[in-house]
């Protein structure tokens, strides 16, 4: 993908205070990793939010501070629960020659034959999978290609993805990225977790009901 660029400043306002910045459209964000003390920022909320809605935990960022630029990536971003905008962002500074763990997205593309013929049903197993790799080559997400099910209980596991040629792959080789399952099967599936669900919710009013009768007696022992 293409080289992100984002512009921001040194941020003076902390703490509970960033609530102003947040109205007047700047999102507060920090910078700390490799050779640098933690540097507070500020960005423009609405264009950074749009261009790094691009961006995954592997891309690398071009983030310029003042006349410094900084080769980031994203670290965490915290989210409003209820509005879904975005409040704030650490941005992990890298060191293009030392080796770093993050997570790459999986992102599934094309058509299972064992669905669109079959009648299968697709299940869908890791949507990130922890690689560590030099910064520069860092994929910013992989695409598997979901065409080789052509069956029945076929399946894609991550040690049948190639990650790129200088990329260590963190994850068990046996996890499952993708399998087509019997549409019966996948009814099961679902009774079994609705039934499992049913007994927790009949359960614990049992047990509250006994603790209040427990709690009763010792009230008449008194």
């Amino acid at each position: 993908m293409d080289e992100i660029k984002l512009d921001a400043t040194e941020r003076t306002v902390i703490g509970k205070k960033v609530k102003v910045l947040r109205r007047e459209g700047l999102l507060p964000a920090v910078i700390y990793g490799s050779g640098i003390e933690p540097i507070a920022i500020e960005l423009d909320a609405h264009s950074t939010t749009k261009l790094l809605s691009r961006a995954s935990g592997s891309t690398l960022i071009n983030l310029k501070v003042g006349s410094e630029n900084h080769t980031v990536i994203l670290r965490d971003v915290q989210i409003d629960v209820i509005r879904r905008n975005v409040t704030h962002i650490d941005f992990l500074k890298v060191a293009m020659d030392t080796i770093i763990k993050t997570e790459v997205p999986i992102t599934l593309v094309g058509e299972a034959p064992a669905v669109s013929e079959l009648g299968g049903v697709l299940v869908t197993g890791l949507s990130e999978i922890e690689i560590e790799a030099l910064p520069a080559n860092l994929p910013d997400r992989i695409t598997v290609d979901i065409e080789s099910l052509i069956e029945i209980n076929s399946s894609i596991s991550v040690a049948d993805v190639f990650f790129g040629k200088d990329v260590t792959v963190l994850a068990d080789p046996n996890e499952v990225l993708a399998r087509v399952v019997a549409q019966a099967i996948e009814e099961e599936i679902e009774e079994e977790v609705e039934e499992e669900v049913l007994v927790d919710v009949l359960d614990e009013p049992e047990v509250i009901e006994k603790g209040a009768r427990e709690e009763g007696e010792e009230e008449a022992s008194e």
